[in-house]
């Protein structure tokens, strides 16, 4: 990801000006050493975004993460993003078409909350580098599908192979059909851009946001 997000900077009319690793990030003391930063795109671990991103907001640097796996320690990283005054934008994934198939997904759960001959079950895929299965992105979305009134419950499973870049599937099926939602990752650049389309978007604001509220807009109230 780091790779690709230098390459593809420019586009968005950044320049990278540093670059951080476990080597001279050492408990965050490469990010308390950055001067002039507009932006920070975070794609770590999850036992280091927390940290990564508490000194990103005392360093007074806007942020953008993808990494996944630390949510619960999301309030503590949104209170220090607060009392600094900057910004950040989180999300487990920063595809545009993963984001749009989240709603199709919200919707799908809506419709179907009643219809109680059909069982449900989410499904994932990616390379066998990744190491938290099932992935951020899918527990996301079952998530999505609980909060929008589908509280039966849900099969979850993962698989690790190869070097494919994800896929995501969520299902129904009963005695009569079965309904499929998927999506497919082609490769990792729509992830790049993603957090570049964040980078951008989150200069000059305060508070933490997701990458559908930079898509969408404000969250709903449900």
């Amino acid at each position: 990801m780091g790779r690709l997000i230098e390459q593809l900077a420019p586009e968005f009319d950044f320049d990278v000006v540093a670059r951080l690793d476990e080597y001279n990030n050492i408990d965050g003391q490469g990010i308390a050493a950055l001067h002039g930063v507009d932006v920070a795109i975070e794609f770590s671990t999850p036992e280091t975004a927390p940290t990564n991103l508490c000194k990103l907001a005392e360093a007074k640097i806007q942020a953008v993460t993808g990494t996944t796996g630390w949510l619960e320690q999301l309030p503590t990283v949104e209170r220090a993003v607060n009392q600094s005054g900057t910004g950040l934008v989180w999300s487990p994934n920063f595809s545009v078409g993963v984001a749009v198939f989240r709603k199709l997904t919200a919707l799908a759960a809506e419709l179907m909350q009643n219809q109680t001959d059909y069982g449900a079950w989410a499904w994932e895929i990616h390379h066998d580098a990744k190491i938290d299965a099932p992935s951020g992105t899918l527990l996301h979305l079952v998530k999505t599908m609980e909060q929008s009134g589908f509280t039966r419950g849900i099969n979850v499973g993962s698989n690790r192979a190869g070097k494919h870049p994800g896929t995501h599937e969520i299902g129904f099926d009963s005695a009569a059909d079965t309904i499929t939602l998927r999506h497919t990752a082609r490769s990792r650049e729509g992830f790049a851009r993603g957090a570049l389309q964040a980078a951008r978007w989150i200069l000059g604001r305060k508070g933490v946001y997701t990458f559908e509220e930079v898509l969408f807009g404000p969250r709903s109230a449900s």
